[in-house]
């Protein structure tokens, strides 16, 4: 799934220069991906049955490898667009059932195994950075896209016979950090009573959604922009190899987050993470040089899996219903958003477009941080109904 849906980052600045692919077409394809990527991803979930099934997972396998090799046989962006489309929704479906089936045959193992399954995500991307740095100076774009096509296939072959097991069923199908415990009573305003309660958690959930979305509109210009944005300033395989550097720093990183989400809290990480991702976003558009770019990658790929397996925890916590897939629609809408957004900017080069897309995590930032505020400290209803009595210390009622 990695190399299907992000082969194209490194394969941009090939098209654009060896097949005509102007910077806003290149947008228009990005968009279609991200289309189909919704569509799979609600396909998976409001059709339980798809995510049990191997023939599912065979058919978006076989689908996705033929969407990349199909690739270089046309100049036509229609058709462009429909095998990126194909691949969207392919690639959402294999995720889909490849998270189910982890989080069923690890349910009772440490938290951090799940994590480093998703990290196949950071391999995939790495590898495609590597197929663009290694063929680049000898092929065309039209190898880059066979080439991709076959090592999909390879590890399509290593997947065919993934065992298919659901989770239990108090598990969350699609969040990476199934050990949080239950939110506390005071941190969502329990104290107060059920309807207050609701309504606050709502509330709260309702700047999570926009921290997400907004989160998913500015991390995908620079998933889908930030090789080519380098490729302008920077020796030909500096941009190649900061991908290479967002695959691998991708890797460990929802393990890593994982851990520190048992010593931290949830909402301190997410603020943390989404600020050191606009500074990665940005360092290529403010600063040249290969330090930077190299800098920005390992910034950028530690974060955009971490920040969505600490926002998909964070909304389970909150307790409202369906919050993972209302979560993971935001981010997806916000994923299709993105490069429409900066297509008006693209004609000036990259960099504004880089920037733009930091103030966006900047304002999901901004979000979070309320979120943080909100979480951490109860509602005024419920510091009433926790202050003891004048004749009853508090001590005495076990509140110190």
């Amino acid at each position: 799934m990695g190399v299907g849906r992000f082969v194209y980052t490194p394969a941009l600045p090939l098209m654009q220069t060896q097949a005509g692919l102007s910077a806003s077409a290149g947008a228009h394809l990005a968009t279609a991906n991200y289309v189909g990527y919704l569509g799979g991803a609600l396909a998976g979930t409001l059709i339980p049955g798809l995510v049990r099934s191997p023939a599912a997972l065979r058919t978006s396998l076989v689908a996705l490898t033929g969407s990349l090799a199909a690739m270089p046989v046309t100049h036509g962006t229609t058709v462009w667009l429909g095998l990126r489309l194909v691949a969207g929704v392919a690639s959402a479906l294999v995720f889909v059932i490849a998270v189910t089936s982890v989080l069923g045959l690890l349910r009772g193992h440490p938290a951090h195994l799940p994590g480093w399954a998703f990290g196949g995500v950071g391999a995939g991307i790495a590898a495609s950075g590597l197929l663009v740095l290694g063929l680049s100076p000898v092929a065309d774009w039209r190898a880059v896209w066979w080439a991709s096509a076959a090592l999909t296939a390879l590890l399509a072959g290593a997947a065919w016979r993934l065992r298919l097991e659901l989770p239990a069923a108090t598990a969350s199908t699609a969040s990476a950090v199934p050990v949080i415990p239950p939110v506390s009573a005071v941190s969502v305003g329990e104290g107060v009573g059920r309807p207050t309660a609701t309504r606050h958690r709502r509330r709260w959930f309702a700047v999570l959604l926009a921290s997400y979305t907004l989160e998913g509109t500015g991390y995908i210009v620079a998933g889908t922009f930030l090789v080519a944005a380098v490729a302008q300033t920077s020796p030909g395989w500096v941009g190649s190899g900061a991908w290479v550097l967002v695959g691998l720093a991708a890797v460990p990183s929802s393990a890593l987050w994982t851990r520190l989400g048992r010593r931290r809290p949830l909402h301190d990480l997410l603020l943390a993470a989404l600020v050191v991702q606009a500074l990665g976003i940005a360092l290529p558009a403010l600063v040249s040089g290969v330090a930077a770019a190299l800098l920005s990658a390992v910034l950028f790929g530690a974060t955009f899996i971490g920040i969505s397996t600490l926002a998909l925890a964070t909304g389970a916590r909150l307790q409202v219903h369906r919050s993972v897939g209302l979560l993971t629609v935001g981010y997806s809408v916000g994923q299709i958003l993105g490069p429409l957004a900066v297509t008006p900017l693209l004609r000036d080069g990259y960099r504004p477009a880089l920037l733009l897309a930091a103030v966006v995590v900047l304002t999901s930032a901004v979000a979070a941080a309320a979120l943080r505020v909100g979480l951490r400290h109860p509602t005024a209803a419920t510091r009433t109904r926790r202050r003891p009595t004048p004749r009853q210390p508090a001590t005495n009622q076990g509140d110190a």
